[in-house]
């Protein structure tokens, strides 16, 4: 991600879904990878995964 994945990002996080991970699992290891990866890139995940956690909620794949 620090490197401007964002692409695959979403697909780890489509993937992350359909291997039953919640929304809160995602979340928090996003926070723990911030630690490492510095705040920017942290900001940068949580607003791809926000994107696709709106998609899949829209598509019915993840409870809302």
């Amino acid at each position: 991600m620090s490197q401007g994945k964002e692409a695959e990002l979403a697909g780890h996080i489509r993937g992350a879904v359909n291997n039953g991970c919640t929304e809160i699992e995602i979340q928090e290891t996003m926070l723990q990878t911030s630690v490492y990866c510095g705040v920017p890139t942290g900001v940068s995940m949580f607003r791809v995964a926000d994107k696709v956690i709106s998609q899949l909620k829209a598509e019915g794949l993840l409870k809302a």
